[in-house]
Parts: structure tokens; C-alpha cells; sequence
């Protein structure tokens, strides 16, 4: 489809003049664009640290942009950079997104005038700008570099200690000893550092949808106290910060989906009104759809009526995903996003070390390969613990065993083979956690005698011996954004610092009453019909903290009342009982939510990770397969549902 076409399908709101006049007036690049004003396109390259280096030029070259993003940090990311960086100062970023995603780009980003904003300075914004000033000297390329600092907090460690803080989740008091904290940074510094004229923008941590809120506020001019707009731009970046999630990548119907290889990533073309289209630059793989981007709407939520950022409290539930056709590979139009004022505080990420974990991943074949497996992790422990007990070191502070396999994740629901002996293919995990350092490396080194003095059928140990690393550990806690000096630099050099309007903030408590079922849930008909919950919803799960998120989409609009009806709070506990942690008696571990805007509903579920990101040794530490997992869920004495949407 032509992009005269698509400007034809967005509508009186998208078509009409801007508000405002837009605050930038960089030239576009040449080709078919919409009037000055009437919207911008922002293209994210990366979801994580490690992503695709494909990325960039699918849309540098394919995406006609006015902005490309990147996202590199989540909770685990801060961690390992932050041991990076106690190595050596000069560390601390992501060093990918200076060699992989700008270095062979950089003349080509220049010419085009298309402008760059990332998270990649970690926590070390400062030194990821010099490498970038470096490869711009090299390529001949004048590019004003602006670096947002003053999200790290380590100067008030001291401070903190005796203030009386606790993790948000947890409880936990302060730690003792605490190697980083940082700040989410919101997108008024980023806004402001593209209005001195920034070519890059390189933040620390900030939220990660900051990064494109950012651009749309220079753009458009959009005010603090213009909440609903605040909002749809905050859901433009939360749907597109993960790259190709939400173009088909971990797709419920993954089938469904074309060229992997090739997979486009997420362009948004969003108007001064708010309203925006998510596509993907022509010619690329996966699938843009209601279920894609509605699956990567309820990823990481929580309450999607308060979803708290820095900029505005934004409130998911009634937003619409509209599929637009006539576009290769599709496109949506969302709509629906409401706001209102922003906390006073800014929530921290801190980071303590919390002793030292390694994990062995050992492939075993043949038969009872999972009866082996289990015994051959059990014997390498109990060896170790004789050796600890010799050495005069504590026991290990934990342990996880399982096989991948044998569908231990599963709990109660695992299938077992036809013929009762498990798998004759499986994988040994096992990991421990110590607090001394010596102790986990006998662990490690006891690890390939198992290939000689136990199980036949052991074939190796995955990457070598295993490696031993801290934990550092994350703690969460509230801090005062008037307390917080943002500073900007601009080619090395402090410009200006950057504070916080208060003005239109609040910090009134919302409570949360969950939903009652409604008498037309309990007169929905009945019948003699079970169904999959594959069958009638899309399903994703993702990670904060030490909790997980399952977001459970219908199909259709006609299957919502079952799932709401059969889908309770309850149904949920029980199904994934043998993975939640009650730390006590009478602790609420499950909390459904719902957003009748897309026909969903959203499930939390607390202390479901055994620790969460580092601190886990699961297999699954952020909770991905716990929406694959419910997929085998049972809706059962049901009319014939298929019946009613042909």
C-alpha cells in the first residue's frame, strides 16, 4: 500500500493540522511523507541487549524515520553492567549499540537526518557518548551527542541506609551493602536535550518507553498537564520498545507467522492528536495484527488502569487495536489511551551482591535419561555437600534441579510417555547458590566427573565448566524526584541541568477493588463442550521483579464472558501452585485485572520466580513460558463456542 493510501485510511483525526506546530524542523528524508506537522515515525531497533544487528537498516533504509530508538536495559542488564563497569571505569554500557548499531551506520543516519535516542549508556551514559564522539571523528560526521545523566544514586548510599526504606515488593529492609541504584528517569530530559539540537540522545536508565515519549513531547509540544496525550505516547513506546515482539516475534500463533529470518520491526506513525499506526518496513517478515500487538500491550503489566511512569499514570483498560487492511504483512490503528498526573516519586532499581550462584547444563540420552538425570544432579550435590562439611563451609543457601524434558516445569500437569520410562532424550539443569564464592567453584569443578563416575549417557557439559557469578540482586524502593538533579551534556560538556516540574504531580492512593462477577456471568449458558484456552485466547507472559504477568486476549469478543467467567483468581493459584512462594499464610499470590478494550484479562502473580532475573535458578526466570503453559488450560461445560462466530 502507498503511503498516500495510508494517510488516506488514518482518518479526520490524523489528517487534520497539528495542534501545534512541531518544535523541530529537521529536513525530512526524500520520498513519500506526510505533511510537516501532521505525524511522526519513530523506529525501535532493539528490545534488549543482544538484539538483531539487522534491525538498523531494515529501517534506516526501508522505514523513512524521523526517529530510531533503541532499548537495551531491563533489570538483569543493569546487573551485569554494573559488574562490567567494577572492572573497569570505562565500562558500563552497551558496547553493541556503539560497534554493531551506529558505527556502520553513521554517515548514513547523518545524511538522512534521522535522529537517535537509547538507554545504552547503562550506567554509564557518559562513557558510551565518548565511544560514540569517537566513531563520528573517524567517519568525518559532525553529530551533536547529548548525554541525559543523574539517574545514579550512589552518592546518597549513605544517606539511604537509616531513611527507613523497604523493597516495594518484598518488604525487605535496606541492604547493607549496595554496589548500584538508578533511577527511572522519565522523558522530559530526553525532550529537552533534542530541543538543544541533539543528533544522539544516550540515557542511563530511564523507563523504557521513555524513549519514545521523548521525541513525541519535543515534536509536538505536548504539556505536562496533557495527560491523555502523555499516555497514547507512552503506549506507542511501551508496544514498540521490545522490537519484534510486537511484530510477530513469541506469537501465540507463531505458525502463522512468515520469515522469521527477515522480521520486521516495529515503526509507529503517531499524530499530534495522539492517535498512532503501528506497521514495519515493506518487504520484511512476521505479522502485524490485533492479536501480535494486543499480546505485547499486556507484556510486563500490571494494573492497566494505573500504570505508573514518571510523565503520567496511564490507564490501558479501554484502549482499542484496529486492524487496518490492505498492508503486506498488516497494521494496526490504537486508540483509547487515558492519563492522569504522575507521582512526586520516581521508583529506583538498586543492586546488592547476594552471594554466588552457577548453573551445570548437562545433556543425558537413553533410556530413563530423565531417572538419570535426576540421580546424577543428586549425587553431584550430595558429593559437594560432603566436601562442604570436610571444608567446614554452611550448606548451600539454594538449589533447583530439573530436567528439561520431562516437564518438571509443569508441576501436576506434566504428560508422561506412552510407555511410563520418560523421554530417552533429556537435559540435567542445576544450579545452586552459595554464599561463599569457594564453595561454588567445587561445585563447578565437580560437574564433568559425572561423565566418567556416574550416569551412562551423559554427553558433555554445556559450555564448559560452569561459570561462577555474584548475584546481585535487585531492591526496589520509591525516591523523592525533588531530590533528583538530571544533568544534560552536550558533546562532553555540561549544558544545562533539568528539574522536575512538581506542578501537576499527585500522590493520592488509588485502591484496587477487584471485579465482581457479574449476573451475566452466572446466566451464561452452559453446555457439554471443553475447549483449549488455546483454542479461544492468545496468551503472554512476562517478568517484574519476582513476579510474573499473564496477559490472556480472547479471540473474540463473544469468548470473553467464559474466560472472565471460568478464569478467576483462584483457577489461576491452583494451576500454577507448584511455582508460587507464600512467604505468608495469608498472602493474596494471584491478582486479575481486566481490559475490556481488547477483550482481555491480566493476571499477577506474585513471588512466582523463585527470586526473579539473577537471583533465580530456574530454567525460566522471567516467567516467558507461563503463558505457552496455561495454553493447555481446560474451559470446560461450554456451548459450542465455534458455533457462535460463524
Amino acid at each position: 500500500m502507498s503511503c498516500a493510501a495510508l494517510l488516506g485510511l488514518r482518518g479526520p483525526r490524523l489528517l487534520g493540522a497539528a495542534a501545534r506546530p512541531p518544535r523541530w524542523s529537521r529536513q525530512r528524508s526524500s520520498g513519500c511523507e506526510p505533511p510537516a506537522g501532521a505525524a511522526v515515525r519513530i523506529g525501535c531497533a532493539s528490545g534488549f541487549w543482544g538484539d538483531t544487528a539487522t534491525a538498523v537498516p531494515q529501517l534506516l533504509y526501508g522505514g523513512k524515520l524521523d526517529f530510531l530508538v533503541f532499548d537495551y536495559l531491563s533489570e538483569i542488564t543493569v546487573s551485569l553492567l554494573t559488574a562490567a563497569r567494577a572492572r573497569s571505569p570505562l565500562l558500563g554500557y552497551t558496547p553493541d549499540f556503539v560497534s554493531a548499531a551506529i558505527a556502520p551506520y553513521i554517515n548514513d543516519v547523518h545524511r538522512k537526518g534521522v535522529r537517535v535516542i537509547s538507554n545504552a549508556g547503562g550506567i554509564n551514559p557518559l562513557a558510551c557518548a565518548a565511544a560514540l564522539q569517537e566513531v563520528a571523528k573517524k567517519a568525518d560526521v559532525d553529530l551533536k551527542i547529548a548525554v541525559v545523566a543523574g539517574d545514579d544514586l550512589m552518592n546518597e548510599k549513605e544517606n539511604l541506609k537509616g531513611a527507613g526504606i523497604t523493597d516495594l515488593e518484598s518488604g525487605e529492609p535496606f541492604p547493607a551493602s549496595v554496589h548500584s541504584m538508578n533511577v527511572y528517569l522519565g522523558a522530559r530530559p530526553i525532550s529537552r536535550a533534542l530541543d538543544l539540537g541533539a543528533d544522539i540522545v544516550v540515557t542511563g536508565r530511564c523507563v523504557d518507553s521513555g524513549i519514545v515519549l521523548g521525541p513525541l513531547i519535543h515534536s509536538f509540544g505536548w504539556n505536562r498537564d496533557e495527560f491523555d496525550l502523555l499516555a497514547a505516547g507512552s503506549l506507542a513506546g511501551h508496544l514498540i520498545e521490545c522490537g519484534a515482539q510486537c511484530t510477530g516475534g513469541i506469537f501465540t500463533d507463531w505458525h502463522a507467522v512468515p520469515d522469521w529470518h527477515n522480521i520486521g520491526f516495529p515503526i509507529v506513525e503517531c499524530s499530534s492528536e495522539g492517535d498512532f499506526i503501528l506497521s514495519k518496513p515493506p518487504d520484511t517478515g512476521g505479522l502485524i495484527s490485533f492479536g501480535t500487538v494486543a499480546e505485547q500491550l499486556v507484556y510486563e503489566l500490571g494494573n492497566p488502569r494505573r500504570y505508573l511512569l514518571p510523565d503520567v499514570t496511564c490507564d490501558f483498560s479501554e484502549v482499542s487495536i484496529t486492524e487496518i487492511p490492505g498492508f503486506d504483512g498488516g497494521a494496526v490503528k490504537v486508540h483509547g489511551a487515558k492519563g492522569s498526573p504522575p507521582s512526586t516519586f520516581y521508583k529506583v532499581n538498586a543492586t546488592y551482591l547476594d552471594g554466588f550462584r552457577a548453573t551445570a547444563v548437562c545433556p543425558v540420552g537413553g533410556p530413563k535419561a530423565v531417572e538419570k538425570g535426576k540421580r546424577t544432579a543428586e549425587s553431584i550435590l550430595q558429593r559437594t555437600r560432603l566436601i562442604f562439611s570436610q571444608l567446614g563451609y554452611e550448606d548451600y543457601s539454594a538449589v533447583n534441579v530439573q530436567v528439561l524434558g520431562s516437564e518438571d516445569t509443569y508441576g501436576p500437569h506434566a504428560r508422561r510417555s506412552i510407555d511410563g520410562q520418560g523421554p530417552r532424550e533429556a537435559v540435567i539443569w542445576l544450579a545452586v547458590h552459595h554464599k561463599q564464592k569457594e564453595a561454588v567453584e567445587i561445585f563447578s569443578r565437580e560437574i564433568a566427573p559425572a561423565g566418567t563416575g556416574m550416569a551412562p549417557g551423559l554427553t558433555g557439559v554445556v559450555g564448559g565448566r560452569p561459570r561462577v557469578s555474584p548475584v546481585l540482586k535487585p531492591f526496589f524502593f520509591h525516591y523523592p524526584k525533588s531530590n533528583v538533579q538530571i544533568n544534560l551534556f552536550l558533546n562532553g560538556q555540561h549544558v544545562e541541568s533539568f528539574e522536575e516540574d512538581l506542578t501537576f504531580t499527585s500522590d493520592e492512593v488509588v485502591s484496587f477493588d477487584p471485579p465482581k462477577i457479574s449476573s451475566e456471568l452466572k446466566d451464561l449458558p452452559s453446555g457439554p463442550h471443553t475447549y483449549r484456552l488455546e483454542d479461544l485466547a492468545y496468551t503472554r507472559s512476562g517478568d517484574k521483579g519476582n513476579s510474573a504477568n499473564i496477559g490472556v486476549i480472547a479471540r473474540h469478543p463473544l469468548y470473553y464472558p467464559y474466560l472472565k467467567k471460568t478464569l478467576t483468581t483462584q483457577a489461576l493459584e491452583n494451576y500454577f501452585k507448584h511455582l508460587l512462594e507464600r512467604a505468608k499464610p495469608e498472602e493474596e499470590l494471584v491478582t486479575r485485572y481486566e481490559l475490556p478494550g481488547i477483550y482481555a484479562l491480566n493476571f499477577v502473580l506474585k513471588n512466582s520466580l523463585g527470586g526473579g532475573g539473577i537471583a533465580s535458578l530456574r530454567s525460566d526466570p522471567q516467567g516467558k513460558a507461563l503463558g505457552q503453559m496455561l495454553l493447555d488450560f481446560q474451559i470446560k461445560n461450554v456451548p459450542d463456542l465455534k458455533s457462535l462466530i460463524e
